[in-house]
């Protein structure tokens, strides 16, 4: 009986292909797609204004801006995800509670007192507004010390509920019965809010994005089972996301357009959160198709400094737009809005991530961002 021959030894730039692969996850690729994400939806958005009304650049950037528009449920969702996973495997809460100081309380203090010292210095706000607790207590309170902020906010709440939601990580609900439990849910918010609540910025808390909470609470109880059931659901997941999509663009684009008020509110946050809460199924399924094949590698190097990149490009594209303004200069004429909008993308992840960089090689990572 003849012995089949043992595997000939990987060469060494294998070994090291196998080794990069390893140290990038699926959850990298996830974070790497919203961070491109979310830096395409602030630049898009900043970029409209240099667009002339009616061109076809305009309608670019206002479909763009509208579909990439969820980042802060993605997030969410990856956060419950991971977070349940790691609760459920060793439940200490100690060590949850301090960790979750480190790396979401501190560095949401830490960035509101630059971001609101970074807008004083632009001119956006007087510096007489540091003195007054009544904007403080804004500004901490809702998030409020930038337009990003208050995912930080809302990330806090996240991490104070989840402990809260571990019986319905255990019960391993089917993933098909969450998002129908989630959106079920995330409607009775909608209502409670509308009667008894009434939230001052519902946006700012984490009850309005938890569908994607109880979606990332399932996925994280079945997290090994994940790729196989994408690998399995991927169309009717996609199909459903683009339904959504249709029904959800038109009324967007209205929003976006100033035209909020001839909307249903109900029926635009509904087709927001049913739109949403698929899409970000279908960001980690995407990033594990990439992990799997190796591809693009590049958008998992972003995801591993994603926090980084989220924290800084406000102020690059608020840096960018303080020096071309869209009224233009002197003659000189406004920024044509592609280019700009090219360039302010560009801007807005090079800069971050070499920032990122050097946060490391300084050692000042952790104060900074609490990684």
């Amino acid at each position: 009986m003849m012995l089949a021959p043992a595997p000939a030894p990987a060469l060494p730039a294998e070994q090291s292909e196998r080794q990069a692969r390893a140290a990038l996850t699926p959850v990298d690729y996830f974070r790497g797609l919203a961070i491109l994400e979310v830096v395409l939806h602030h630049s898009s958005g900043a970029a409209r204004r240099y667009a002339e009304d009616g061109s076809a650049v305009l309608i670019f950037l206002n479909v763009l801006n509208r579909v990439l528009h969820f980042a802060v449920p993605g997030f969410l969702f990856l956060s419950a995800a991971v977070l349940t996973r790691s609760l459920l495997a060793r439940p200490d809460f100690g060590r949850y509670v301090w960790r979750r100081v480190v790396r979401g309380a501190w560095p949401y203090l830490l960035w509101t007192l630059l971001y609101v010292a970074w807008s004083a210095w632009l001119g956006d706000r007087p510096w007489n507004d540091l003195l007054r607790p009544d904007k403080w207590l804004l500004w901490l309170a809702y998030g409020k010390g930038n337009f990003h902020l208050y995912f930080l906010l809302v990330a806090l709440q996240t991490y104070l509920l989840l402990p809260f939601l571990l019986p319905l990580a255990r019960r391993r609900l089917r993933l098909s019965a969450a998002l129908g439990l989630g959106l079920a849910v995330q409607v009775g918010v909608y209502w409670l809010n509308k009667a008894y609540l009434h939230l001052t910025y519902p946006a700012s808390n984490v009850l309005w994005y938890v569908a994607a909470v109880i979606m990332g609470v399932a996925v994280g109880a079945r997290w090994s089972e994940f790729e196989d059931w994408w690998k399995r659901r991927r169309s009717k997941v996609l199909l459903l996301t683009a339904l959504a999509l249709s029904v959800h663009l038109p009324m967007a684009l209205m929003f976006l357009n100033g035209n909020g008020d001839q909307l249903n509110p109900w029926l635009y946050s509904l087709s927001s959160w049913l739109y949403t809460t698929p899409m970000t199924v279908t960001v980690l399924g995407v990033g594990y198709s990439l992990w799997r094949r190796g591809w693009g590698r590049w958008v998992a190097v972003l995801g591993s400094v994603s926090l980084q990149i989220y924290l800084i490009h406000p102020a690059v594209l608020e840096g960018l737009e303080h020096l071309s303004p869209s009224q233009g200069v002197e003659g000189l004429g406004a920024a044509p809005a592609l280019p700009m909008f090219v360039l302010m993308v560009t801007l807005a992840l090079a800069l971050p991530f070499a920032a990122a960089r050097l946060a490391v090689w300084l050692r000042v990572n952790s104060l900074l961002f609490g990684r």
